[in-house]
């Protein structure tokens, strides 16, 4: 529609933004947010930092950093403290493989899966082995974090998670509501939930199946080389909601995201429908379980407060956490002209992870590997990194 000339006012955006703002198509939020009722005040530093680089699109929502819940009747029953060290966590994923807590007679509960990629990993691990940003610091200049010697130590962990029956071998072939039916099926102890309000959406899905069953959620863990969520990329907004440069009702357009940030707007987007999510005895606002599969279709603003605490208290440490371990990560806006190298190297990447996790390669060719990223692009994208970052430090 948007390539054909036909531009809403008001465009959602999960991928495929960049091209149209090349063009000059898409509205500068900046000014409109500035002298906004509600919005201004409504932005978490992460939104502030992203509409500097990239002022086209608005997502405002708390970081999305995947963090792990597990069952909380099944924790209770493997006697253990809840995991601090990544040493913690193997012992945690192998006592749940080994317990037969599914009751199906057997020990062939894993321990953890991921959606397709091992992205949902890196949230807990990167920190723990050290990859600490995208691009990392050497004395020959910075070198990316995917052929750092600090993700190869990740890998070779992950790769013994594998061995030792803790990661679903399948996670490449894995989409996400295969990753949560096994999770709900008991076939895996612990899934890994991107935000609040889909960890309580697990949890309400978990009721539906396995009534009275809560969940809890874990730290990230401390490694040998540190421990957080991963980095955060504030480059630019990879998601949300954009205004026409060239639609004729951009005040209507931005009425509707300010109305959103409002408080009226928030009850209306974060707690559902009167009757349905919540209803209201003598004056005072019950939610009702429907609430447990409700979630924000607009955004989740920093200061609002709502009337009554309806997150679970896992949702809450999830919310707590990625203001704890927030990490800034130092990636940014690449030119067009490196579309294809970014493209060819991640997809190398992707290509030896599996290899590297599965076994079907050794940690003795990680050499190889970085060779065939080196030639897929990443010289090119290292040189121009070096150029961005080096030269600013």
């Amino acid at each position: 529609m948007i390539l054909a000339g036909d531009i809403p006012d008001l465009i959602y955006f999960q991928g495929g933004d960049a091209k149209i703002a090349e063009q000059g198509v898409l509205e500068d939020l900046r000014p409109w947010i500035e002298n906004s009722e509600f919005l201004k005040d409504a932005l978490y530093p992460h939104n502030v930092d992203r509409l500097a680089n990239y002022p086209y699109l608005l997502y405002v929502f708390p970081v999305r950093n995947p963090q792990p819940v597990m069952r909380a009747d099944w924790f209770e029953r493997t006697g253990l403290p809840a995991p601090q060290t990544v040493e913690d966590y193997v012992t945690l994923l192998s006592t749940v493989a080994q317990g037969d807590y599914d009751g199906d007679g057997q020990a062939n509960t894993l321990g953890l899966t991921s959606a397709e990629t091992t992205a949902e990993l890196d949230a807990i691990f990167n920190q723990a082995f050290g990859v600490t940003a995208t691009w990392m610091p050497t004395p020959e200049g910075v070198i990316n974090a995917r052929v750092s010697p600090q993700e190869r130590d990740k890998l070779a962990f992950c790769g013994s998670l594998r061995e030792q029956g803790l990661l679903d071998p399948e996670y490449i072939t894995t989409k996400w509501d295969v990753k949560e039916d096994k999770f709900y099926s008991g076939r895996v102890g612990m899934i890994l939930g991107s935000s609040a309000e889909v960890v309580d959406i697990y949890g309400g899905k978990m009721q539906q199946v396995h009534p009275g069953t809560e969940l809890v959620l874990f730290d990230p863990p401390q490694g040998p080389a540190g421990r957080g969520l991963a980095a955060v990329d504030v480059s630019n907004e990879s998601r949300g909601f954009a205004i026409s440069a060239l639609s004729e009702h951009k005040e209507e357009a931005f009425a509707v995201l300010d109305f959103m940030a409002s408080p009226e707007g928030q009850m209306m987007d974060r707690m559902g429908f009167a009757g349905t999510q919540y209803v209201i005895r003598d004056g005072k606002i019950e939610v009702t379980d429907a609430i447990a599969t409700w979630y924000a279709r607009f955004m989740v603003t920093a200061n609002w407060t709502p009337p009554v605490q309806w997150l679970s208290p896992a949702a809450q440490q999830h919310l707590a956490n990625v203001s704890t371990y927030y990490v800034a990560d130092n990636a940014f806006v690449w030119p067009p002209e490196f579309a294809a190298d970014l493209d060819a190297t991640t997809n190398v990447y992707r290509e030896w992870v599996y290899k590297f996790v599965s076994g079907e390669a050794s940690m003795d060719q990680w050499d190889e590997y970085v060779a065939a990223w080196n030639a897929a692009g990443g010289d090119r994208l290292t040189a121009h990194a070096r150029e961005v970052l080096d030269a600013s430090n």
